[in-house]
């Protein structure tokens, strides 16, 4: 294998649809999207790899979503990390690259070495659709379930949209030649074609009053479901983050009874959208003396990116909502 081929397959996600089965899904591939978000924070193995979950699960699902902006998954929780936020920022035009950007929040003291599913606690998964500007945002959530984040992910699609999902994922630290370290993930989502109808025509219901898969399709789309999931058991770890299986010939070996069909792949990249506008935006609810009290002792009103770890300073004269009324902004002070 070449590094261009190498290339070629990292950090892409590529559609699919299998014909015999009425079942569409998408192969994601994450290198350097991965290290971009990991290595702005220092965080334990437990958050990496919780973080690590869901920009693969954004990049799976962002990227099926049509989107005119971004798509947002969050999980919000009592337990030792509270929150993991990430977002799928859409292409603008053809040919530009998706981007993708994540990052937690948690109690370090509260952290125990068990799985990284169990420093979660009781809390929700969301998932939000921002269209832009003059459209309504979306959001949907579910209760944390489940063994990992992509239970979560699929027990959303079941009780939100009623359309089963499967996800099989794997992600960690692969070392180099040179012993030197970085991230990769790999994953591949199913999705039962949506009816014409977006309602179940199923009348059961899973464990605890949750919808399954099962409940959502008649007796023949339950077949190919069925069958299709059983291939994917098939799939092994090294095929979905190794070098040498590209993900057009993961889905021949799986899945090549099912005539399955590929289109354009997608590439992403890690990537912000964090701004001194921005910054200067969000504070702009704030008044003179709210500014004041921001004002660090050299006179200055700092911000830092969650996402990215960008550092902005500001002057506090040209932030606040009366800065604003009177039109003062970086030139009035700011370098």
């Amino acid at each position: 294998m070449t590094l261009g081929q190498k290339l070629a397959w990292d950090d892409t996600v590529l559609p699919f649809q299998l014909d015999n089965s009425d079942i569409r899904g998408r192969v994601a591939r994450l290198d350097n999207v991965l290290d971009g978000i990991l290595k702005q924070h220092d965080y334990p193995e437990q958050v990496e790899a919780l973080v690590a979950e869901m920009a693969l699960l954004t990049a799976l699902i962002g990227q099926t979503v049509k989107l005119r902006w971004k798509l947002s998954l969050q999980v919000q929780t009592k337990g030792a990390v509270r929150m993991i936020a990430t977002d799928y920022l859409a292409p603008q035009s053809e040919g530009e690259l998706g981007r993708i950007r994540a990052y937690a929040s948690f109690d370090a003291d509260r952290l125990t070495g068990d799985a990284p599913f169990a420093q979660l606690g009781e809390g929700y998964f969301a998932v939000m659709i921002d269209q832009g500007q003059g459209n309504t945002p979306y959001q949907g959530i579910t209760p944390i379930a489940g063994a990992r984040l992509s239970d979560c992910a699929e027990a959303y699609f079941a009780q939100s949209e009623q359309l089963p999902t499967r996800f099989a994922l794997s992600f960690g630290r692969s070392t180099e030649r040179d012993a030197t370290e970085h991230w990769r993930a790999g994953g591949v989502m199913i999705q039962h074609m949506p009816k014409a109808s977006p309602f179940a025509t199923g009348g059961g219901s899973g464990d605890g009053g949750l919808l399954e898969a099962q409940d959502l399709l008649s007796e023949d789309d339950s077949e190919n479901w069925t069958r299709v999931n059983t291939l994917l058991d098939t799939v092994e770890e090294l095929e979905l983050i190794g070098p040498s299986v590209s993900p057009s010939d993961l889905l021949v070996r799986l899945f090549h009874e099912e005539t399955p069909r590929v289109f354009d792949a997608q590439g992403v990249a890690f990537g912000c959208t964090c701004s001194e506008d921005r910054v200067r935006q969000s504070m702009s609810i704030y008044s003179a003396k709210d500014i004041e009290k921001m004002t660090t002792d050299e006179g200055t009103v700092t911000a830092d990116c969650q996402f990215c770890g960008a550092h902005y300073i500001l002057d506090p004269l040209s932030v606040g909502f009366e800065a604003a009324e009177r039109g003062a902004g970086p030139s009035d002070g700011d370098s």
